[in-house]
């Protein structure tokens, strides 16, 4: 079965990918992105001259998940094309590495508007139409770094860990009305997105813990950054697949925490593991187990 697709940040990174993965599958894809007629331009060309090679389609469609009535347009356009939006990935997002002390509550917030309350705004737009047909599924992408905590990249991985909270919710919420709500959790891969990670901009701050100190946070990417471009690197192809596969799985059959991670080992895993089996527990006790899936579609 075709299935209609919006994703958002498809200009770059697992939201190219996936774009490109789900139109060969024969899906049709609306690829969002900020100024597909500006800077985006040679981007949107590219996956309009990609679609023609392949069994599916692409509608470019512009969308920054910061402005509301951006959003409300891009959904209500692709509404407008195709009837229906069977599936909305929650893809757009970016990172940030260093001394947490050293980020402005400006940037912390900036983030968030991107991460967090941009998925917010998606879903909100897109669930009153997939409730009214009885089916639909939310795709949100996270991170390894949405369960485990590692140094110099607090605020990023605070807002994964809200998205994660919020996807869940979700997921609970919605699991008597059709809609699926799952997650995926990418490790470390070789994108845009491991490049274009954002610093700090109170460097004052930063300056008072020393040099011994200020050289820890560019030890630790320049290592993982190694490892990203060795021969042996994980693929990031990989993500887009596993989530052109949680697209096709029936609904009541996709689990809510997908991994794909060759970069942290089975920590990830663990913690999903774990918390699984005390949400069932909880929701047990509270009478209330159906409510932690969607049991098929209507």
């Amino acid at each position: 079965m075709s299935h209609t697709v919006l994703i958002t940040g498809s200009s770059s990174g697992f939201g190219l990918l996936t774009t490109k993965a789900l139109v060969r599958r024969g899906h049709t894809v609306f690829a969002t992105m900020r100024d597909p007629e500006g800077r985006n331009a040679e981007r949107a060309l590219e996956l309009h001259d990609f679609a023609k090679q392949q069994p599916g389609a692409v509608h470019i469609l512009a969308l920054d998940v910061t402005d509301d009535a951006k959003v409300d347009a891009a959904v209500a356009r692709a509404i407008e094309l195709e009837g229906r939006i069977d599936v909305l990935v929650n893809n757009a997002g970016y990172g940030v590495a260093g001394f947490a002390e050293g980020f402005t509550v400006d940037q912390v917030r900036n983030l968030f508007e991107v991460n967090v309350f941009g998925v917010q705004r998606l879903n909100r737009a897109v669930l009153p139409h997939m409730r009214e047909r009885g089916q639909g599924l939310l795709v949100h992408i996270s991170s390894g770094l949405g369960r485990i905590v590692v140094p110099f990249c607090g605020p990023y991985t605070a807002s994964k860990f809200a998205l994660e909270a919020l996807a869940e919710s979700y997921r609970y919420e919605l699991a008597r009305t059709g809609v699926d709500v799952v997650i995926v959790e990418p490790g470390a891969f070789a994108t845009s997105f491991a490049s274009g990670l954002a610093a700090p901009k109170d460097e004052a701050r930063i300056d008072t813990y020393g040099d011994e100190l200020k050289a820890l946070p560019a030890a630790m990417w320049s290592g993982v950054m190694a490892k990203l471009q060795a021969d042996d690197a994980p693929d990031p192809a990989r993500v887009a697949d596993c989530i052109a596969e949680l697209v096709e799985m029936p609904a009541g059959e996709r689990p809510l925490r997908t991994v794909v991670d060759a970069f942290s080992g089975d920590g990830p895993k663990a913690v999903n593991e774990a918390c699984r089996q005390v949400q069932r527990r909880m929701f047990e006790g509270m009478g209330m187990p159906d409510l932690l899936g969607v049991k098929g579609e209507r």
